[in-house]
């Protein structure tokens, strides 16, 4: 497991972090989650592999919150749509958090706008069921569907993720269309009091550009990139530097 910071805001404080499964092959050495991710959908172990990620992501936060000062602190859990839609999707969640010790509202489970589409109705009461309990919904790769504002209102998320494609090719080309999209959807996520994070921030010119449109939160390789537990500690507790430049994109 590693853990990239998320949530930085304008002072490069770290308030959150999101969990990513990396796969350290003892022949081939790492390999991508483009590459495994979708043979273990294939094969079905998708399932196991998302409820086994759930519990080594609980434990870890546990174990922060008991050692450190961490206990605001909020972690990201991508859940996949073969997961997400098992019967007892959310009696596992519950359960886990329970099992660690946490408070329900630490845990935030991002879901994409397909996944959620897939099934909207059945999406909208397992959403519903556990945040009535206190987990959190972000709406990962926002931006990339062609429904995303249509279902905006609908779904009962607590925040989007810009998708990284706009940040990137916004400032690639200086392209205003990109970056007037950007505006609006932090815009529109701010009059239906959801937040707002900008993924895939790697430059000080784009940080700086978002900063001049009021987005408060980012996530990317300008802040850190994607590192073990132990050394996530230093980047929160400031023993490590947080904005390391001069990173290789992130594709996670």
């Amino acid at each position: 497991m590693t853990f990239k910071p998320l949530s930085v805001d304008q002072f490069y404080s770290v308030g959150n972090t999101e969990a990513l499964i990396r796969w350290k092959h003892p022949e081939k050495g790492m390999i991508s989650p483009a590459d495994f991710i979708p043979l273990a959908e294939r094969s079905g172990l998708i399932i196991p592999l998302g409820n086994w990620v759930l519990e080594a992501s609980c434990r870890q936060l546990a174990i922060w919150q008991k050692e450190t000062s961490l206990h605001a602190f909020t972690l990201s859990i991508n859940v996949s749509a073969n997961q997400f839609y098992q019967q007892d999707f959310t009696e596992i969640v519950l359960h886990t958090i329970q099992k660690n010790g946490l408070p329900p509202h630490c845990i935030k489970l991002e879901l994409t706008e397909s996944l959620v589409l897939e099934d909207i109705d059945e999406a909208i009461h397992k959403m519903k069921v556990l945040r009535g309990a206190g987990v959190r919904f972000s709406m990962d790769d926002f931006g990339t569907g062609y429904s995303s504002l249509s279902y905006l209102s609908l779904l009962p998320f607590d925040e989007v993720k810009i998708d990284q494609a706009f940040i990137r090719r916004a400032v690639m080309v200086d392209h205003e269309r990109d970056w007037a999209i950007v505006e609006a959807i932090l815009q529109i996520a701010k009059r239906l009091e959801m937040g707002v994070v900008a993924e895939g921030v790697e430059t000080e010119m784009q940080l700086s550009r978002l900063q001049s449109i009021a987005c408060e939160f980012y996530q990317g390789y300008f802040f850190s990139k994607p590192v073990p537990a132990e050394e996530f500690l230093e980047v929160v507790m400031g023993t490590r530097p947080t904005v390391l430049s001069n990173r290789l994109p992130d594709t996670a």
